[in-house]
């Protein structure tokens, strides 16, 4: 029995679920904190973090550390995690709230008055940005709500909203780090950022980079963003410096990427390779808009299916990254569904084709779903239900689509977040 035939006995939906798991399973906390734990020091341990896998993280670095600690981390709401010496503050993703201010005032307070025995863990992970409002002088958290709005409408890159918010906070950029001074900090980073650099996830609250407010503002004009003028009057004024990498504050610091997108690829393949399917990693960086992205992802598989090239079927097409949305109505939805109504719409019509589009965090938009499933007949499926897909996808409005014929992805919080997966098998 070859590829072709064991694949007619497989659950396609199974299989790109076990995939999907697999690729989660790669960026387990317990795991890969295990094999990053720093030395012990002297003085007190202290543990902060921000991100929506940051409590899972704290909840694994609890049981593997061997002596006593204490701490603050924050996520987002429904997705705290049980731990007895760690505190778990819960607030809001994507859109800033007042729990969020009051948990970077508590995790600045924590690392405040430490000695240079002394040893911060950060615990960092994406979505941390929105978790970590913390205006400077001058401004509010309305104010930095207004930027996070701006930003998400924009269709700008995650590292260009990030390079932003750095500069118009008092908590992100490395500032947090700064505050930790002269402790020794270690810096654990799930990354969900293209390319992985570390201080651009979660804004980078321990790590500083080479970006200042010089680039913040070009990229507030390359994209057009209107920002409170209060904002702008900060950005085009010193107060918005960042630290900068070489601040002798950060010289005895380490930072580890203790998972990426890259790794858990790695291992959705094998997984696919396990079932009995090849499969081929386009790319672990994708950026752009979703709807784009997913036109030309929809245009290889289709190059596939009907002429066996680039890749000869039976194969799965994997790729991860951070797709953008240019917010241009008030849909339901988010980057993954809308990646996949776009290919949905490409596919449209052709057999032996079946993808999911999924956050690895669990959560994809503001919605329960952490992505949907869609294949050939997606669209004929949707329109004997009623919607129209092109309508849909002109609107924001994947989720609509997807739940009207079932096929969205809802696996729950997974406690990790290394960007989004895609997942095409062209049988």
């Amino acid at each position: 029995m070859d590829h072709g035939d064991t694949l007619l006995t497989i659950d396609p939906k199974s299989l790109l679920t076990a995939v999907f798991n697999a690729a989660v399973a790669a960026a387990d906390p317990e795991l890969t904190i295990r094999k990053h734990l720093p030395e012990k020091p002297k003085g007190r341990t202290i543990v902060v973090g921000a991100g929506k896998g940051s409590a899972q993280m704290a909840a694994a670095f609890e049981k593997v550390w061997d002596g006593p600690l204490e701490g603050v981390v924050i996520t987002r709401y429904g997705y705290a995690a049980r731990c007895e010496r760690i505190e778990i503050i819960e607030a809001a993703h994507p859109v800033p709230d007042a729990a969020g201010l009051e948990a970077s005032r508590r995790l600045l307070e924590k690392v405040s008055g430490l000695t240079a025995d002394d040893l911060v863990i950060a615990l960092i992970s994406g979505g941390g940005s929105a978790l970590l409002p913390s205006p400077p002088e001058g401004l509010t958290l309305a104010d930095e709500i207004a930027v996070n709005e701006a930003l998400l409408a924009s269709g700008a890159p995650i590292f260009a909203m990030n390079t932003i918010r750095k500069h118009v906070s008092t908590i992100k950029g490395g500032r947090l780090a700064a505050a930790a001074s002269p402790a020794r900090v270690v810096s654990l980073v799930v990354s969900d950022i293209p390319g992985d650099d570390p201080a651009l996830v979660a804004s980078g609250p321990t790590i500083p980079d080479i970006g200042n407010r010089e680039t913040a503002l070009s990229l507030i004009n390359t994209y057009g963003m209107k920002l409170p003028a209060a904002v702008m009057a900060h950005l085009n004024s010193e107060a918005a410096d960042a630290p900068r990498p070489h601040d002798p504050r950060f010289s005895r610091n380490k930072v580890r990427v203790i998972a990426s997108a890259a790794v858990s690829l790695e291992a959705a393949a094998a997984e696919a390779k396990k079932q009995g399917v090849e499969a081929v990693i386009l790319s672990d960086s994708i950026e752009g808009e979703a709807r784009d992205v997913g036109s030309v992802h929809a245009a290889i598989t289709r190059e596939i299916a009907t002429r066996d090239r680039p890749f000869r079927k039976p194969v799965m097409i994997l790729s991860g990254g951070e797709t953008t949305v240019t917010l241009r109505a008030k849909g339901k939805g988010g980057r993954n569904s809308e990646f996949l109504l776009a290919f949905a719409l490409g596919i449209d019509g052709v057999a032996g084709v079946q993808a999911l589009a999924a956050d690895t965090d669990g959560i994809d938009g503001s919605e329960d779903n952490a992505g949907a499933f869609a294949d050939g007949s997606s669209v004929a499926r949707m329109r004997a239900a009623g919607v129209d897909a092109k309508a849909m996808l002109a609107g924001n409005n994947a989720w609509t689509a997807f739940n009207a014929v079932g096929d969205l992805f809802v696996p729950g919080p997974t406690g990790t977040n290394v960007n989004d997966l895609r997942a095409i098998l062209v049988r």
